[in-house]
């Protein structure tokens, strides 16, 4: 390993221009998926939108830049920031949680596969079946997992899932869509209706304050952006650089998401809206402009290959933060989740999340309704991250105190504390008011079922760093002598040292 070290050591990346920061950016956050939870909102999506935008997603940011600036290591993110911030323990309960964020929202993004299926073969009631709908997730997500444990489908699926998933649905949506609002105007009788100053925020009518439901949903839209903060090192002027592509980077998103979703509302209706069928609207759209069906057929079949593929390509890297924690004596070496094969993956890992997912994708039976499990799990999934980012948030003003002399490219706030304390609590503000209302508005099952997955996952991880034992490290490096596989750098310090990974 050694010699890989000075290798890498030397290599300078190139630098990266604002544009293409601003593309980077939104390709980590953007998605099609999000679209009918906007619409569904009706002319409320904008106050939620901007909420959302300026409250939520640039805090984020901010505060991930200036993370990023003291910790530019290529291992970073999240676990690394508050494992300096709050110590190894909590830097163990973020790197567990971004992981079991996934047991939901892979089924979430999964349940996207039975509608895409239906309208691809002309048969849209069957899409609408919680039973067929559960079996194409078990199905799929099984099929993906195991030929992630013999192919690389990360490279393989990568590349193209993102032109499915993303680019040409959009462009579908964005061109019918307009060409279908320019032919009717705004219809009165679907989710837009007639405009009203006061259904332009939650509380200016009764329908419109039910829409807080779809809060935790639509700040879900933002969750990841935390990432691009990688990219700080690599602008040549970091401060100006950063801020004003993070800007347009959610200005973008801002555009895309709000008008997509406008022009879907106004071909929807709250009696026939599915909330995981984003080729709904674009059937819609072609009959409006006499068009024929095959081209709904056709744009369902790239989104069901688009997200068969996206899986394929997420199921590894969530994981690996568990086997690295794993090789720091984080988790019983029975478990074997410190275990990689010849593709650097951990089967233990991908089998254990594929058994919990298919556990998870029962809310399907278990909750009457396709939109209300779909919902539920939105509102685990955003739950569970934003602890995350709770933790992100106390991490960096502790920062400030602790290290107040360490180096910070992109700063929040010229001198003192006081913009980035406000920036945070705004944040922690917004996610307990967007996750309370989220799950307020659930039926008592949803409800139930979202409170205690979301915190049972934050309470799990602390149970298993105050029980980890200092003699797995040990065991975990002389099972590692028999492995032919790298051991991660971070890992093979704490190895070395013998020490467990405990503060």
């Amino acid at each position: 390993m050694g010699s890989t070290k000075n290798s890498t050591q030397g290599l300078t990346l190139s630098k990266v221009s604002t544009f293409t920061f601003i593309g980077m950016t939104c390709a980590l956050v953007a998605s099609v998926r999000n679209i009918p939870d906007v619409a569904a909102t009706g002319w409320t999506m904008f106050f939620y939108m901007i909420v959302g935008t300026l409250l939520f997603g640039l805090p984020i940011a901010l505060i991930s830049g200036e993370y990023a600036g003291m910790y530019p290591s290529a291992a970073g993110g999240p676990e690394l920031w508050t494992t300096k911030a709050l110590g190894k323990k909590w830097g163990f309960v973020t790197s567990w949680l971004l992981w079991v964020q996934m047991f939901p929202g892979m089924v979430m993004v999964a349940s996207v596969l039975a509608p895409m299926l239906c309208v691809g073969i002309n048969q849209p009631a069957l899409g609408e079946n919680n039973i067929f709908t559960l079996v194409m997730i078990l199905v799929v997500y099984w099929a993906v997992t195991l030929l992630n444990l013999k192919f690389d489908m990360a490279k393989i699926g990568g590349k193209w899932g993102i032109w499915f998933m993303l680019y040409i649905p959009i462009i579908i949506i964005f061109l019918l869509g307009a060409a279908a609002l320019f032919k009717t105007g705004i219809d009165p009788h679907n989710l837009l209706g007639h405009f009203e100053a006061s259904s332009l925020v939650p509380w200016g009518n009764k329908g419109a304050i039910e829409s807080l439901q779809y809060f935790g949903p639509i700040i879900f839209i933002f969750t990841g952006i935390e990432m691009s903060s990688v990219y700080i090192k690599r602008l040549e002027k970091p401060v100006k650089q950063y801020i004003s592509g993070v800007f347009a980077a959610l200005a973008i998103m801002f555009i895309a998401n709000t008008f997509s979703a406008l022009i879907v509302a106004n071909v929807l209706n709250s009696g026939n809206i599915d909330l995981n069928n984003v080729a709904q609207p674009v059937v819609f759209f072609c009959q409006i402009l006499g068009l024929p069906t095959w081209i709904g057929n056709i744009f369902g079949l790239l989104v069901f290959v688009g997200v068969m593929v996206q899986l394929s390509a997420w199921i590894t890297g969530p994981s690996k933060t568990i086997t690295q924690a794993a090789r720091r004596g984080l988790y019983p070496p029975k478990f074997e989740f410190w275990k990689t094969n010849k593709m650097d993956v951990a089967p233990t890992v991908l089998l254990t999340q594929a058994t919990i997912i298919s556990i998870f994708a029962l809310v399907f039976l278990l909750i009457p309704g396709v939109n209300s499990a779909f919902l539920t799990l939105v509102n685990a999934t955003t739950i569970i991250y934003c602890f995350v980012y709770i933790i992100m948030a106390i991490g960096i003003i502790r920062l400030r105190k602790t290290q107040p002399d360490l180096a910070r490219p992109f700063r929040v706030g010229k001198k003192g504390d006081g913009l980035l304390k406000a920036i945070a609590i705004i944040l922690m503000a917004i996610i307990v008011i967007s996750c309370f209302y989220s799950v307020y508005f659930s039926s008592l099952v949803s409800a139930i079922l979202t409170v205690v997955v979301a915190f049972a996952f934050l309470i799990i991880p602390l149970f298993i760093f105050k029980r980890s034992n200092p003699s797995w490290v040990t065991k975990v490096q002389e099972l590692m002598k028999d492995e032919p596989h790298n051991i991660p750098e971070e890992s093979e310090v704490d190895i070395k040292n013998g020490t467990a990974a405990q503060k």
